[in-house]
């Protein structure tokens, strides 16, 4: 026998009301977001405003299952996922939300439908990094249809749904009768308003279980990094290179012909940065020259001196030093190929006479680590998913 719309109905608030018993940090979050009734969507959908689902895609779930799909469509919209997209290609972003939010939940000890995507190379990545992870031709396809537009906005109904139920269509329906409500205020608020409520829904939700003591460790360690977006990769390198730059207020006297006022002046001093590129086989020689044109653009904005050294599991070749107006460019053949150790740069650094004021590392982050982190900053742009054992780390996103 077919489940009825009052079955599903049930079925919902059951299992909505199971997760805010069970785990109400992310119940508290799936209670923010109506449930309608659609058949514009193939399973479920999320505009950041609401969650509209098939009936009959509910009414093919367990309960479990039921269970994960509101949990999946909540972390979407708490994680700002529909305001995070923008430039990037929508299938491999729709790809990249599905897996971060899925492994989260897995994580939590939710049991996945059939068909989730999941990738325990993603574990701890938020959707910036999978993307750049995530290949054009990825198959599978996302557990629900993102309705990443404008919020509360969705795509117009396939002419084949008219034809076959006509008015009577559960959606239609609702919306008739909602065309006043929560939807029409939604279409209202700009992408970043909704993003910046469903931030403070987050952090409200963590709270509050936090205090319970009802937010699981996992949780806790996650949730700072993986709910604000992450910055592209150039926009990291040039933050930490602009913290570098040593130019401040002074007030030395001047000189007697510039008057008897002692005024605030700027001084500074240029900055001495070290830059290692990896060459190991496993990266790539044309990432390599991208991300130096990008030193060599910054570079000159915090009067830094770059000394460029080349390493794969041995220094190659003499260091190259820049002055901040000089042009990095890279020798046309570049020695290495072969496995990555990472204690040879640190061991130069450290017989040199002079400490730099940081080390930016260009790397895949797979190789050998010296036991304890320098005394002098270090920066890992990474390409991959390997971890580092200290200093910051981005992305090559």
């Amino acid at each position: 026998m077919a489940a009825t719309p009052a079955d599903v109905a049930r079925k919902l608030h059951a299992a909505r009301a199971r997760l805010v018993l069970e785990r109400p940090f992310i119940g508290a979050l799936v209670l923010h977001l109506p449930l309608v009734p659609s058949l514009r969507t193939r399973s479920l959908a999320t505009d950041g405003a609401a969650l509209h689902f098939n009936p009959d895609y509910v009414a093919s779930l367990d309960f479990a299952g039921t269970q994960f799909a509101l949990a999946h469509e909540a972390l979407h919209c708490a994680l700002g996922h529909f305001a995070r997209g923008r430039h990037r290609i929508r299938r491999r972003w729709d790809l990249a939300c599905d897996y971060a939010v899925n492994q989260l939940l897995v994580d939590d000890g939710m049991a996945a439908p059939p068909g989730a995507l999941l990738d325990a190379r993603f574990r701890g990545l938020a959707a910036e990094e999978i993307y750049a992870l995530v290949s054009e031709d990825e198959p599978g396809l996302p557990l629900d249809d993102h309705w990443f537009g404008s919020p509360g906005a969705s795509p117009a109904p396939p002419e084949s749904s008219a034809g076959t139920r006509g008015d009577a269509s559960p959606d239609a329906a609702f919306f008739a009768a909602h065309r006043d409500g929560f939807e029409e205020i939604a279409t209202r608020l700009p992408a970043t308003a909704l993003a910046d409520a469903w931030r403070d829904r987050l952090a409200a939700a963590a709270h509050e279980a936090a205090q319970a003591g009802r937010l699981p460790a996992h949780w806790r360690d996650r949730l700072g990094r993986l709910a604000q977006p992450q910055l592209p990769w150039r926009a990291l390198l040039e933050r930490f290179l602009v913290g570098l730059a040593r130019e401040d207020y002074g007030y030395a006297r001047p000189s007697r012909r510039e008057g008897p006022a002692i005024l605030p002046g700027l001084t500074g001093r240029e900055a001495n940065l070290v830059v290692a590129l990896d060459t190991s086989g496993s990266i790539d020689r044309g990432a390599l020259a991208e991300f130096a044109a990008e030193v060599d653009a910054l570079k000159g904005r915090v009067r830094s001196r770059v000394t460029l050294l080349f390493c794969d599991a041995a220094i190659a070749g003499a260091p190259l030093r820049f002055e901040p107006w000089e042009a990095i460019t890279l020798p046309e053949t570049l020695a290495g190929g072969g496995g990555t150790r990472f204690t040879p740069v640190f061991d130069w650094i450290a017989a040199e006479p002079e400490r730099p004021d940081a080390l930016v590392y260009f790397t895949d982050a797979q190789g050998e680590f010296p036991e304890r982190a320098p005394d002098y900053p270090v920066l890992w742009i990474v390409t991959g998913t390997a971890p580092v054992p200290w200093g910051g780390r981005v992305q090559l996103n």
